[in-house]
């Protein structure tokens, strides 16, 4: 498989350069807080002193999963569908908040069980109608999930801007994130799922015997990309796609919630500097969300009790890259506005 290249965003010149541009500010040293550390990273991740977030895409991957076969969602698969079609409407909350923040969106569907009818802002790059039943085998055969990734590289290259926001849709995805967290940070699978899309202590427990056992069934699944096939799902391979590509060509990449952080995982393990251009914009109310965060040392900018995922996290953080961006382009300098220093 073909992964690309990332470089660390080791820059030493262009940090100092930005740190003083940020101390320069007529503020207090450190006031801005974690505005400052945001305007530090974006300027790092873009290799500029004056960072300006262009043409931002919010991408929402949707797929199928054959797990949700066996009860661990509160929902019925078919949401999935009817989720894309809302998406697609204008009427999701992703919508909403794409619109009051002028963000472009694109759905893609990477494996959704039922073929929506092409139609603008949704692209067809379906692998299949939904992946396998992981508790049955692999949930992606290893061509299959190499070919989502590819195609999640794809989708990148072909979007305009320097800012990717993600988004996810699919039915049992929360069980698929799970188990990835569980096999690739070392935890127990018990700390890692959490009630989804509402399940109730019944649902949970029920949710915590199935994964446990598709785990056991998986245990030779290692290595990153034999996990993904194995316990993945088609939009978080095309997702890790979307991150590597991204990230090599230096766009700001914002994580949603626990899915995209699952994607991110993956991608993480494969190329560590991604995470260099990755803010993550909240931490989720799914159980296993703060130990992904956790284990990948990052803190997220909002804290907001929200569990919804297509990337609503992402829009609402949004307006804090923006700010982050201006502080460092239009907030005066002691010097130009004839402040005092300390």
């Amino acid at each position: 498989m073909n992964i690309p290249a990332i470089d660390t965003l080791d820059q030493p010149a262009l940090e100092a350069a930005l740190r003083r541009r940020i101390d320069n500010k007529t503020k207090p040293l450190g006031a801005l807080g974690r505005l400052e550390a945001l305007a530090l990273q974006i300027g790092l991740a873009l290799g500029t002193e004056a960072p300006k977030l262009q043409q931002p895409q919010m991408v929402v991957f949707a797929g199928d999963h054959g797990l949700a076969a066996q009860g661990v969602s509160a929902y019925p698969a078919d949401v999935t569908w009817q989720m894309v079609m809302n998406f697609l409407a204008g009427g999701a909350a992703v919508s909403v908040l794409a619109r009051q923040h002028g963000l472009s969106l694109t759905v893609v569907d990477a494996g959704v069980r039922c073929d929506v009818t092409p139609q603008p802002g949704l692209l067809l790059r379906k692998i299949a109608a939904g992946t396998a039943d992981a508790s049955q085998g692999p949930a992606m055969t290893a061509d299959q999930c190499a070919t989502a990734i590819a195609a999640g590289r794809e989708v990148v290259r072909g979007l305009p801007g320097n800012a990717l926001l993600l988004g996810e849709m699919g039915i049992g995805n929360s069980s698929s994130a799970a188990l990835l967290l569980s096999r690739l940070a070392g935890l127990p699978i018990q700390a890692c799922a959490g009630r989804g899309t509402g399940l109730d202590d019944a649902g949970l427990a029920h949710k915590v015997r199935v994964l446990s056992a598709v785990l056991e069934r998986h245990a030779d699944a290692v290595e990153p990309l034999q996990a993904l096939a194995a316990l993945g799902g088609f939009e978080i391979a095309m997702m890790v796609g979307a991150v590597l590509q991204a990230a090599a060509e230096r766009r700001v990449v914002v994580v949603d919630g626990f899915i995209v952080g699952s994607a991110v995982l993956v991608a993480h393990a494969l190329q560590p500097a991604v995470l260099q251009r990755c803010v993550f914009a909240h931490r989720s109310q799914e159980g296993g969300h703060p130990l992904l965060l956790r284990h990948l040392g990052v803190e997220p900018l909002l804290d907001l009790g929200l569990r919804l995922g297509e990337g609503s996290g992402a829009a609402l953080a949004w307006p804090l890259l923006e700010s982050a961006c201006r502080i460092l382009e239009e907030m005066a300098s002691f010097e130009s506005a004839g402040v005092s220093r300390a």
